[in-house]
């Protein structure tokens, strides 16, 4: 069943998988540091039955003594083009699902999947691939970057391939996404882009706005007219001025706007993090991977779309002109970086990892946090912030590693 949830800007609940009935007994793991949201639960308990997280243990229930860890909520990635050495753009359904899965591997339990630009009929027809996916409960839906997106800002889009947001454009796309439609990257300066930030309100589609050259003004009507996230704040747009504070202030400044931030340490200085964290609040922020092929993959030649990416190190750069062409992101990576490096509260980290995107998606009522009768979706994590172990749906993709 299809569901307009949430406040303003946020993504109408996708059709999924009934959850099946299981003969498993339940499950109980004790002894962990639980993060839930109202605080962190010290030598804690988590009761899983069936694929629902439960409030009492039953009698059978089968005990894990997971002490010394950390129990999260799954975590959820709205902006993500691939990995395992698959693309969500071009890879066939079979690649695709191997993607999802190297996330899942991650601790990546809900997945939107994100196009880069491409020509019109491709992104309909691709459009309609993904659909199926999500029919089928493997992504949450479908995130369109570009091609309505500024060349003066285009990263790694093919330039010949951009077009202004015309909002019949705009709408062919989301008509294609047979209502899995999640999220729109616009610019929202370009001709047609304010017109289409009101369509994708009016369809209960994420507006957002990236990949822009706007204005400080310009980005405050965008926000007014309906546009609700950020496209990975700092990156590909105007950087903030103390005459032309462009669109970062803008976006940081109001209450309505999500803030994707890619935390790689490659794409942020730690100190636009804490400026993020700081200005827009721990419940405005959420961590992405803008991630490519090359995650959870390897270094080597692969293709964004059109365009062909070569990823050293880590690091993924357009072969011709050298710009950063996504990331080879996880975001267990990303988690660990949040709590080790940027020094931020372990229940700010996981707001940014899961509460704040599956507000987004409208779904917190089902995904987002460890509470019961929500989906038993939850990662392990050791002492050293590692992933351990991972939970989708009550059964488990990484079996847990105690010892």
């Amino acid at each position: 069943m299809t569901a307009d949830l949430g406040a303003r800007g946020t993504a109408r609940q996708a059709t999924e998988r009934p959850h099946p009935a299981t003969d498993k007994a339940p499950l109980v793991l004790s002894g962990a540091n639980v993060v839930t949201p109202t605080g962190t639960l010290e030598q804690g308990r988590l009761i899983v039955d069936g694929t629902r997280i439960a409030g009492a243990a039953p009698e059978n229930a089968h005990h894990i003594d997971v002490s010394g860890h950390w129990l999260l909520p799954g975590f959820i990635d709205i902006h993500n083009h691939g990995g395992g050495g698959a693309s969500f753009t071009s890879g066939t359904p079979e690649e695709v699902l191997r993607g999802i899965h190297t996330h899942r591997l991650h601790g990546t339990t809900t997945l939107v999947a994100s196009t880069v630009t491409g020509d019109m009929d491709f992104l309909a027809r691709r459009a309609g691939l993904l659909a199926e996916l999500a029919e089928q409960g493997d992504i949450a839906g479908i995130h369109f970057e570009g091609p309505f997106i500024s060349p003066c800002r285009k990263g790694a889009h093919s330039e010949e391939l951009l077009r202004d947001p015309d909002p019949a454009d705009v709408r062919r796309l989301v008509d294609a996404a047979r209502g899995h439609a999640t999220m729109v990257t616009l610019a929202t300066e370009l001709p047609g882009g304010i017109d289409s930030v009101r369509l994708l309100a009016e369809r209960g589609v994420i507006a957002a706005i990236g990949h822009t050259d706007a204005s400080y003004e310009q980005t405050v009507e965008a926000i007014e007219a309906g546009a609700t996230v950020a496209t990975h704040l700092f990156n590909a747009m105007p950087p903030l001025g103390h005459r032309e504070p462009g669109p970062i202030a803008a976006l940081l400044e109001d209450e309505r706007v999500t803030v994707e931030l890619i935390n790689d340490g490659t794409h942020l200085h730690p100190a636009s993090l804490q400026l993020a964290f700081h200005h827009a609040g721990a419940e405005r922020v959420a961590f992405i991977t803008d991630a490519m092929d090359a995650a959870g993959f390897g270094d080597g030649r692969y293709m964004l779309g059109p365009l062909e990416v070569e990823v050293a190190d880590g690091v993924a750069r357009l072969v011709e002109g050298g710009s950063i062409a996504g990331s080879t992101l996880t975001l267990d990576r990303a988690f660990k970086r949040a709590v080790t490096v940027d020094r931020l509260p372990i229940e700010d980290a996981v707001a940014a990892l899961s509460a704040n995107p599956a507000r987004l998606l409208g779904r917190y009522d089902r995904i987002g946090s460890l509470e019961p009768g929500k989906d038993a979706d939850l990662v392990v994590v050791d002492s050293d912030f590692d992933l351990k172990g991972v939970m989708r749906r009550g059964e488990w993709v990484v079996e847990p590693q105690l010892g």
